[in-house]
């Protein structure tokens, strides 16, 4: 026999999940810009890598504020790290390119979730 859940115990599994995500959406987001090798398969399609910069950017700020991690704090560590992962690419990773339109797909990710939890937020709420 299984017990049904509470509303405050469903609510606690949610947080649960929204930080699961979060820290997932974190280790994938460091991979994605640090690793010594461009991550992920090349596909032939022409400039695909800025669509993975906006996602990577926009999922971190997404779940971040879905969980209620500052957003002065959280969006400045993204625009920060926008400008320092091209730049550790450039310098530092021999296989790597830092590329200034990736900066710009990496700060378009960052507003494009800070938007969409700004939405999701407000129709929860």
């Amino acid at each position: 026999m299984t017990v049904p859940m509470t509303g405050a115990a469903r609510s606690g599994t949610r947080v649960w999940l929204w930080r699961i995500g979060f820290v997932a959406a974190v280790a994938l987001h460091l991979y994605g810009v640090y690793a010594p090798r461009e991550a992920g398969p090349h596909v032939g399609i022409p400039q695909i890598d800025k669509v993975a910069h906006l996602f990577l950017f926009a999922s971190v700020a997404f779940l971040g504020l879905m969980v209620r991690i500052p957003a002065r704090w959280l969006l400045a560590a993204l625009v920060a790290n926008a400008f320092v992962s091209e730049l550790v690419q450039y310098y530092v990773l021999p296989q790597r390119d830092g590329d200034p339109f990736d900066v710009l797909a990496d700060l378009a990710g960052v507003a494009l979730g800070a938007w969409v939890a700004y939405r999701v937020g407000r129709r929860t709420t």
